[in-house]
């Protein structure tokens, strides 16, 4: 298996005596033409760059003789594996360090089997064609930037981290749990309580290999956590929001499923059949209609919170729900409304 761990290489660059005094950031530019500015720069303000063995500030200007050292990845072809592709990227907010995305459904996030382009990575990297992006410890290089992901076919905000700091400051977030992450969801059926918690190990279904399941113990499946809470009972369906503690793959809809009340189609997850309501002709048409206004599971991450790598400061973003999945919680809405009878 091919060793997907960066190797490091020790660099020092001793400034030519008749070099006039230039900021340290340009020199190193014109030195290291295969690594980006926003690398150098974000290498220098990190204080990775030293000069003559002490940190300087991204202003200094180098003076002759100076020994300028500092310790880079070295250049490896599996670095060119992620094709760069103009696929358009929804951002709601980016500086320097991070990038809050929106992603819509149907994205897959990053290169894997059946899918080797067309993925929002593959749009990350034409974006930040100048950017070298980090890659978190322990990851495959043909992820660069992702810190957490969310499934295809479900919707909402993600974070990217530009910069080392990032990577490692929103790396320890998320495995502290410290991360905000709210989800809207639209499930079947409704819950006997207005909020709660689901505690339980999650893992892999021995008989289905897609898809996971709830496990008793703990040597099976990992611990996870979901709370929620209902926003909105419309009877046959309702509108739960899951806040996250931890973020196990499908935990979401492992968890809904679990309770009985899986989300509203999804297929992998039995969802994507009628499991409430009338035998009546009208009433099945009417689902199958929202199953093709919505055809993937009804979850959203709407809102992101986390504390910003750079400046210490807590930030928050919220998205409102994308036109399939409004469109399908409005349909329900009006058939709620105008039943005269609820059976």
């Amino acid at each position: 298996m091919e060793d997907d761990k960066r190797e490091m290489e020790e660099v020092e660059i001793k400034v030519d005596p008749k070099q006039s005094p230039i900021r340290i950031d340009k020199f190193l530019m014109a030195k290291l033409a295969d690594v980006s500015r926003t690398r150098i720069q974000n290498a220098v303000r990190d204080g990775v760059v030293l000069v003559d063995n002490k940190v300087v500030k991204s202003n200094y200007k180098i003076n002759p003789g100076e020994i300028i050292s500092f310790t880079m990845p070295k250049k490896s072809d599996k670095f060119d594996r992620v094709k760069p592709e103009d696929i358009p990227l929804d951002i709601v907010y980016e500086d320097d360090d991070v990038m809050v995305i929106n992603k819509p459904a149907g994205l897959v996030m990053h290169p894997g089997v059946g899918n080797p382009n067309g993925t929002l990575v593959n749009g990350l990297v034409h974006y930040l064609r100048d950017t070298e992006l980090p890659v978190k410890e322990g990851e495959f290089y043909d992820r660069p930037g992702l810190v957490h992901r969310i499934d295809k076919n479900t919707s909402g905000l993600i974070v990217v981290a530009k910069s080392d700091v990032a990577m490692k400051s929103l790396s320890k977030q998320f495995f502290d749990h410290s991360i905000k992450r709210r989800y809207k969801a639209l499930i079947w059926g409704a819950l006997d309580e207005p909020k709660g918690t689901v505690e339980n190990y999650i893992g892999r279904n021995p008989a289905n290999r897609l898809v996971n399941m709830v496990f008793p113990e703990e040597n099976i499946g990992k611990h996870s956590i979901t709370h929620w809470e209902v926003l909105e009972d419309l009877y046959y369906v309702s509108l739960v929001e899951c806040r996250l503690e931890t973020g196990r793959t499908h935990q979401i809809r492992v968890h809904m499923k679990h309770l009985g009340h899986p989300l509203f189609s999804d297929e992998r997850y039995e969802g994507d059949q009628i499991r409430k309501g009338t035998v009546f002709t009208k009433y099945k048409q009417f689902v199958q209609n929202c199953f093709k206004i919505l055809p993937r599971q009804a979850l959203h991450a709407y809102s992101l919170g986390f504390v910003h790598p750079r400046t210490g400061e807590d930030v928050y973003f919220e998205q409102e729900l994308p036109a399939d999945f409004a469109e399908c919680l409005e349909k329900w809405r009006h058939y709620v409304t105008y039943r005269k009878e609820l059976i």
